[in-house]
């Protein structure tokens, strides 16, 4: 079918990208390999959130940056990349060498509710992607998002803090 001259399937896809809102989907480590390593629009934030356990065990030391995603981004910072990078060390040839480790990705409480569980997942999974780059295996990083259930931020400063994931110790 042709509309003045113009064929519908081109007509049609003007149309979808003309009617395609703002809101766009956080970026996909898997597709977007680029976005796990690229360097964050802000230095010196960082999205990681280790535990006292695995800091301990592995002897990595805690910078006291508060962890923190920027808006709608799974971007990792210098300092999480440095971070993934002792724990990659530790969980390769270290004391958790063939343990486990739990990945809870986590978004503030702005968004939908299944957008924002789908944000946390997405960056639990760049987190998990990251440190197999680094030769951890895939297999002992189990990865979850609790999306914005357990957000406490009320203003844009303690919303960035809700912007994270938690690495914990999961054992064997």
């Amino acid at each position: 079918m042709k509309i003045e001259g113009v064929a519908f399937p081109a007509v049609l896809a003007l149309a979808l990208v003309a009617c395609a809102h703002d809101a766009k989907p956080p970026q996909n480590a898997t597709t977007q390999n680029q976005s796990v390593t690229s360097p964050p629009k802000t230095a010196g934030r960082n999205g990681v959130s280790m535990s006292d356990a695995l800091r301990n065990i592995c002897g990595i030391a805690n910078t006291g940056a508060a962890p923190k995603f920027e808006f709608d981004s799974i971007l990792l910072t210098p300092t999480d990349r440095n971070e993934l990078e002792q724990l990659a060390k530790c969980m390769t040839t270290g004391p958790l060498s063939g343990k486990n480790v739990a990945l809870v990705g986590r978004a503030d409480p702005r968004g939908e509710a299944e957008y924002n569980m789908n944000l946390g997942a997405t960056r639990a999974d760049a987190v998990r992607h990251y440190l197999a780059q680094l030769g951890v295996a895939g297999s002992r990083l189990t990865t979850t998002s609790r999306g914005a259930l357990d957000a406490q931020g009320h203003d844009d400063a303690t919303w960035a803090v809700d912007r994270r994931v938690d690495l914990t110790y999961a054992g064997r």
